[in-house]
């Protein structure tokens, strides 16, 4: 049997063939051309975006920062650090190139350089603290200036402000730890394993301390205020103490009658053990009366049932309080007890006899030493920002590298200047005077509250809580 295809009349099989060729070729042709527009668009959009956002800061020294630095906020990735050169009046111009998600920066934002760890050189970065989010935006290429950024310190520059004999006698300390811990490293390593312990727990009061600056600081202005308002009332705190004194050896005087009254609380107590036995066959007489009053004391009857276990518990209990009492013996019981508040209340309230002279009570004594410690925590309270900054900045933990939690606590000096883009060690004769001209100044030791910290735009610091204030405003960190 021979079957022929039908086409149905239409076109050829070549042709329908042809037709579909052109119409592939066509779709072909269409998706190129949607794939070369959508590449112009991301090329354009590349092109015609915004571009990178880039700031300088003015630093007093570069503080081995090197380019391709990082810079972060808060441990996060913000940035790099793209150009080091010398700037206008010898200080660093460092440029920033800020990422998209922390753009723009804004006036108030700090700058601090950091190291990574303590067990390299070039291992900086750049810490942002960022300014507040009303505040004026620094704007692409705009700088932030030296009174917004922290230097880092190296422990040579620490060294180089010490005269030389001082530095000999330093070596000389340094040679004699030596000596001291010599072929003894593996008890000393075991002793610090018992150390550890102890600053976990530093380091946790510190964080406690640092995690409520506001109520640490009214603590210790209420602490000032609780030694004054004692030290104004010593002469009723005393009186308080003689009267309670006369008591004491009044009871002590009665000590018979109260050992007789006691003596005779045991038979008391057989006999009202006895009186509660009877009184049960009582209650049973009772019952109409405590059915008929079931409405209006329906929890009488609950208290009674868990009262009564109690009250044969308690037998035992009374029993030995008589030997509590008064025990044979020298000072086992409690009427010696009250003899002896007579001479702890001669101690502490009259004069004594001591040492071949006669003195003061504890407590006057105390008085005195807290009236007298008065004016020095009244100079002390308006340094009390002060030493909650440096809790936190002492206190506050770095990053990590192989041996662990590394603190943030370096000390640095201008020992190295950047000359024609490279660090040159400065010499020791000139060292004097570059420290001079960076801005540095030495044997600032009459700071006024609030020095430790830049001047603040508004004047409000330093702060000088009276005119005849024994502080010098003038005394204060370096630039504006």
């Amino acid at each position: 049997m021979i079957v022929r295809a039908w086409d149905g009349g239409g076109p050829s099989r070549q042709g329908r063939r042809g037709d579909l060729r052109q119409a592939h070729l066509g779709l072909r042709a269409l998706a190129v051309g949607a794939v070369l527009a959508a590449a112009i668009v991301v090329v354009v959009t590349l092109l015609m975006g915004h571009e990178s956002y880039r700031v300088h800061a003015r630093f007093l020294n570069a503080s081995q920062l090197v380019r391709g630095n990082l810079v972060e906020v808060a441990g996060q990735p913000a940035g790099k650090v793209e150009s080091i050169r010398l700037g206008a009046g010898g200080l660093a111009d460092v440029g920033l190139r800020i990422d998209d998600a922390y753009a723009p920066l804004r006036r108030g934002t700090q700058i601090t350089v950091r190291q990574a760890s303590l067990s390299g050189v070039a291992n900086r970065y750049l810490d942002l603290r960022l300014g507040p989010h009303g505040a004026p935006a620094v704007p692409d290429g705009g700088t932030i200036g030296s009174d917004a950024t922290t230097t880092a310190v190296d422990l040579d520059q620490l060294f180089d402000t010490f005269d030389a004999r001082t530095r000999k006698a330093l070596t000389g300390v340094l040679r004699g730890s030596a000596a001291q811990y010599r072929d003894s490293g593996r008890a000393y390593g075991e002793g610090l394993l018992y150390l550890n312990p102890s600053l976990s727990a530093s380091s946790r009061v510190l964080r406690e301390l640092n995690r409520d600056n506001p109520l640490l600081e009214r603590f210790v202005v209420s602490s000032s205020k609780l030694v004054s308002d004692v030290a104004a009332r010593r002469d009723d705190l005393a009186g308080l103490v003689d009267h309670l004194a006369t008591t004491t050896t009044a009871i002590g005087d009665e000590q018979a009658a109260l050992g007789d009254a006691i003596h005779t609380l045991p038979p008391f107590m057989r006999r009202a053990n006895s009186t509660f036995v009877n009184l049960r066959a009582a209650l049973d007489d009772l019952d109409p009366l405590v059915r008929d009053s079931k409405p209006a004391a329906r929890r009488l009857r609950p208290f009674l049932a868990q009262l009564r276990p109690l009250a044969r518990a308690a037998r035992p209990t009374l029993n030995d309080l008589s030997a509590l009492l008064r025990r044979k013996g020298l000072r086992n019981d409690l009427v010696e007890l009250t003899r002896a508040q007579v001479p702890v209340a001669n101690v502490a309230v009259g004069r004594v006899q001591a040492n071949g002279k006669a003195r003061e009570g504890a407590l006057p004594a105390s008085t005195s030493a807290l009236r007298d410690a008065a004016t020095e925590f009244g100079y002390a309270r308006p340094y009390a920002p002060d030493l909650l900054g440096w809790f936190d900045d002492f206190s506050h933990t770095g990053t990590y590298d192989a041996l662990g939690g590394v603190s943030r606590v370096g000390t640095h000096a201008d020992a190295f200047m950047l000359v024609s883009g490279q660090l040159m060690p400065v010499p020791p004769q000139l060292r004097d005077a570059a420290f001079v001209a960076s801005g540095g100044v030495r044997d600032q030791r009459n700071r006024c509250p609030g020095a430790a910290e830049h001047p603040a735009a508004d004047g409000s610091g330093p702060y000088k809580p009276s005119p005849d204030y024994n502080c010098d405003p003038a005394q204060r960190l370096p630039g504006p």
